[in-house]
């Protein structure tokens, strides 16, 4: 075995380590709605669930430089987010919204992705996604970084949602639970890389 110290490396080769060695991620499709009213949308593989009493989902922010990027900060204002699941059948229009576009530019307009009403809260979600939560943030918490003086300046914002609506196409819907063949989902490698969800196998849990 290979023994790495982290803090003997930098940030970036951390990085590749554990994008390299935890996969796969499942991506959610985070879209959120800017004061000025702009429909804001990117993709996180640094995701997945917190809870089920209530339903509540975590997914981490990484923030430029200290600076919060538009995701973490209009769902921080508003309170409210649509989180969508990866699938193969819209995971080209979720990569364009990873480009890097200005605040005032709707990623959900450039990827060509239909905004959708939610029920609950305020902020719309998009129509291609087999299945979208929306969410009501439960907390938020900066998280990382390095210290300057007495100030902290973290390196990525944890936002954890609270489940107030779950939306499911009919499809993959069957006695309560939801059929991983039809949902088609996409999981996040290292690179470039992504996965679908390949060979199953069924392992039974010891009582």
């Amino acid at each position: 075995m290979i023994s790495i110290d982290p803090e003997g490396q930098s940030t970036q080769d951390n990085y590749k380590l554990l994008i390299g060695g935890i996969i796969p991620r499942p991506i959610a499709l985070i879209t959120t709605l800017s004061e000025e009213g702009v429909l804001n949308a990117a993709p996180f593989s640094f995701f997945n669930i917190v809870a089920a009493d209530p339903p509540m989902i975590a997914v981490s922010v990484q923030r430029k430089g200290g600076i919060q990027k538009d995701t973490a900060r209009n769902a921080i204002a508003k309170r409210q987010f649509v989180t969508h699941i990866a699938d193969e059948r819209y995971v080209e229009a979720l990569n364009v919204t990873a480009a890097p576009a200005p605040p005032d530019v709707s990623e959900v307009e450039l990827a060509g992705l239909t905004p959708v009403a939610s029920e609950i809260i305020t902020v719309p979600g998009v129509a291609e996604a087999a299945i979208r939560l929306e969410c009501v943030l439960e907390q938020a918490i900066p998280l990382g970084g390095t210290l300057i003086g007495d100030a902290g300046v973290p390196s990525t914002d944890l936002l954890i949602g609270r489940v107030v609506r779950f939306h499911i196409d009919e499809k993959l819907y069957n006695n309560g639970r939801i059929d991983p063949e039809a949902l088609k989902p996409v999981s996040r490698l290292a690179g470039n890389d992504y996965a679908k969800l390949g060979e199953r196998f069924t392992l039974v849990r010891p009582t």
